[in-house]
């Protein structure tokens, strides 16, 4: 059952909608004011409540398009058809204004502890805040005070640079660790949240500020280590090891206080209040999304003993059934395999719906939650902090094997593969293939940086990450590649689920296949797309090859490395500064600004 506290979470949030929503700069008689508010723990509880809302939400979490996820109308800064907007882009500050007009009243309430638990978690939705701009724009104007319309100093003030707003960034993170409880609650701020969004924060800067070739990115990846080390010590934290498949489970729980052994801080969904999402029904609708699972990450996931699935002759052609033994367990728990059951019965992936032929499961639930869901969505869970430790102590050069053992090979050993990662892992070539920056640039330890990306691809899939793990790692390159789905090697009948009958037929131009199967038949060029590579370039459609559902010869994608990082700043905001905001790089809006 679903606890009542988001309930009365929610009835919070409403009554104080009225006071943050309205002009703040006017008082009406029938509305509180700062003189009689903001006086005890109750009225700043209520007004921090609102600031939740702007916590990642489900489809933040699970959207997760890039090139492991991709869905048949690629999101445009995939494609590169991106164009600047003349407003909106996220170039929004409403929510920061609620929480400057707060830190600029909390000092009412005269309860000290009071007032810094709650300043601190104010400044953390600040840090969340300001790190959500800077990851999309770069530059941005830093404000901590409410800007009001007769500020036009501020109103119409330039960008300020990165390093300064994260260097504020990094302050407002610092004063909510030392400041808000250490209490554990899944569902509301704690120190344990502030340190690990100090850990992922730092560790995105860090390695933006490498790989583009910024200063001070030793100093941010110091402050991650820093951060990470602290959670994980005297967090109390441990990775969900409950039940048969407890990586699954973590992803599957209406309440994500029974695995608040390893998750952090969650989003509550509780359809009796109507807070649901549609992550099932993303992954399991023909009409929601036709989801795609690309080969980029199945051939990600390693045997289960720990050696590389791409080391077997013709890994890329074995076909379904074969390539999904003995695999990292993971892969079972993320994807529709052979053996995968449905409310007790075998159940193949939805070749006709999920047209590169892998189809997800993860948040999977119950078939009564396919319109809708109210699985609780982690937001912050150890694992990562693990996985950003390991990272950032890999760039900074320092990674010993004693940090991998209390790390990535924790995580392994939860997911049950046996093999455990060296520091002196050597660079595959399969994977070293998907990260063509980094293999330019050629580090004496490449092998265990690429190692550490491959477990955070796998651990991580479907929780927001990929795209900007591509940015920071400036490796947007690989969105120009075909995406690549199932191999199918012939016409004829094709068993997903591994009980040797016939789940599809597959029928090709010249081929029918076996059309008196009993099953659905899916023709190559008109239900499905092939593609065959090849060094002279891809040709469609043939006998056998990939599925895919891009045509690179259709849709041509182009990155431009000078541009494509950073989004462009809405036109309407740079002409209402008069040029003072100027434009990104390699983004030309014809103001002449």
């Amino acid at each position: 059952m679903k606890s009542n506290k988001i309930t009365k979470w929610l009835l919070l949030c409403l009554s104080v909608v009225s006071l943050s929503a309205c002009d703040i700069t006017l008082y009406p008689e029938d509305k509180v004011t700062p003189g009689t508010y903001f006086r005890n723990e109750t009225d700043l509880q209520l007004f921090t409540n609102n600031f939740y809302t702007s916590l990642p939400s489900a489809a933040d979490v699970y959207a997760d398009e890039a090139d492991i996820i991709i869905n048949p109308t690629l999101d445009d800064k995939i494609s590169g058809q991106r164009i600047i907007p003349e407003t909106g882009g996220s170039w929004t500050w409403t929510t920061l204004r609620q929480i400057n007009y707060y830190l600029e009243n909390s000092y009412r309430c005269e309860d000290a502890a009071v007032r810094n638990h709650y300043d601190g978690i104010a400044r953390f939705f600040r840090a969340l805040f300001y790190f959500e701009k800077v990851k999309r724009f770069g530059d941005v104007p830093w404000y901590d005070k409410v800007v009001g319309s007769g500020d036009k100093d501020l109103l119409y003030k330039p960008r300020d640079s990165r390093q300064y707003v994260m260097d504020k960034v990094l302050g407002d993170l610092d004063f909510a660790i030392a400041n808000i409880s250490e209490t554990k609650d899944v569902y509301r701020v704690t120190k344990w949240a502030a340190l690990a969004l100090k850990s992922r924060v730092m560790l995105f800067e860090g390695t933006f500020r490498k790989y583009h070739g910024l200063e001070g990115w030793k100093e941010c990846l110091e402050e991650c280590v820093e951060a990470s080390e602290e959670l994980i010590k005297d967090g109390g934290y441990s990775l969900y090891s409950k039940g048969a498949t407890p990586y699954a489970n973590l992803f599957s729980t209406l309440n994500a206080t029974e695995t608040m052994s390893e998750i952090i801080l969650a989003r509550d969904y509780n359809n009796s209040v109507t807070l649901r999402h549609s992550v099932q029904n993303y992954t399991t609708s023909p009409t929601a999304g036709c989801t795609g699972v690309t080969r980029r990450l199945v051939d990600a996931y390693l045997m289960k003993d720990g050696s590389f699935h791409t080391a077997r002759e013709n890994y890329d052609k074995l076909g379904f059934i074969k390539e999904c033994e003995n695999r990292d367990p993971r892969m079972a728990q993320t994807l529709r395999t052979p053996g995968y059951e449905l409310e007790g019965k075998l159940t193949p992936a939805n070749l006709a719906s999920m047209k590169l032929g892998y189809q997800l499961r993860k948040y999977y639930i119950a078939v009564q939650y396919d319109g809708f869901s109210e699985v609780d969505m982690p937001i912050f869970r150890l694992a990562e902090v693990y996985l950003n430790l390991a990272e950032a102590k890999a760039e900074l050069g320092t990674l010993t094997q004693t940090d991998l053992d209390n790390t990535i090979n924790k995580i392994r050993a939860r997911a049950g593969v046996t093999g455990t990662l060296s520091v002196s892992a050597s660079v595959e070539p399969w994977i070293k293939g998907c990260y063509p920056n980094l293999a330019k640039l050629n580090p004496s330890n490449m092998g265990v940086i690429l190692e550490i990306r491959r477990e955070r691809t796998v651990e991580l899939v479907m929780e927001g990450f990929r795209y900007w793990d591509i940015m920071r790692w400036k490796e947007g390159k690989v969105f120009e590649e075909e995406f690549l789905g199932m191999y199918i090697p012939s016409a004829g009948t094709i068993d997903l689920d591994g009980d040797q009958k016939p789940d599809f037929n597959i029928a090709t131009t010249n081929n029918p296949g076996d059309a008196s199967a009993g099953v659905a038949t899916l023709k190559i060029g008109e239900n499905l797309t092939l593609v065959t590579p090849g060094a002279n370039g891809n040709t469609y459609n043939g006998e056998n090859g990939f599925l895919t559902v891009h045509r690179q010869d259709v849709m041509q994608r182009k990155w431009i490395e000078e541009r494509d990082y950073l989004y462009p700043i809405p036109t309407k905001e740079r002409v209402l500064t008069n040029g003072a905001l100027k434009q990104n790089p390699g983004w030309d809006d014809k103001l002449g600004i």
